[in-house]
């Protein structure tokens, strides 16, 4: 008896997964796609991103860059004419990097093409070509004033 019971329970075990199974196939077919459609949603976004990355760094080194009021300016540069500025001025590199608030260093690397100047101290460039060898000496010695009173309030301190 205990065989019937048993061959009973198998036959109703197989006709029960064959039919779960046969209801779930539907299902799984359209998992199945969904899946495959999210997978390629998520290729679709990657490469979006990668051409809005790659845009926003063709912007950049557009030339035109956003000031701090927010408006484009085009300033013109090149390595020559920082160097040929600097010696109208009559101007170590050290000075014009005062004046522009960099380092000698950084005026060097401008001026043998190394670097290239941020969009701000394009601007503080553009502001020293207006100006002449008497006024950038006077800017200088206030600059000197100013970090010499600095200087002397951190050692009272």
């Amino acid at each position: 008896m205990s065989n019937i019971a048993v061959a009973l329970r198998q036959e109703i075990t197989r006709l029960a997964r064959r039919e779960a199974r046969s209801l779930t196939k539907s299902l799984h077919k359209v998992s199945s796609q969904f899946r495959r459609d999210i997978a390629e949603l998520k290729r679709q976004n990657a490469k979006a991103h990668a051409e809005i990355v790659r845009l926003q760094r063709q912007a950049l080194q557009g030339g035109a860059a956003p000031t701090a009021e927010g408006a484009v300016e085009n300033i013109r540069y090149s390595a020559a004419s920082v160097k040929a500025q600097r010696k109208r001025l009559g101007l170590s590199a050290e000075d014009f990097g005062k004046l522009v608030g960099v380092s000698g260093h950084t005026v060097y690397k401008w001026e043998h093409g190394a670097s290239r100047p941020r969009s701000r101290k394009l601007a503080a460039i553009a502001a020293v070509r207006s100006i002449e060898k008497t006024e950038a000496n006077a800017r200088l010695a206030e600059l000197q004033g100013k970090s010499a009173a600095k200087r002397k309030k951190a050692v009272a301190n």
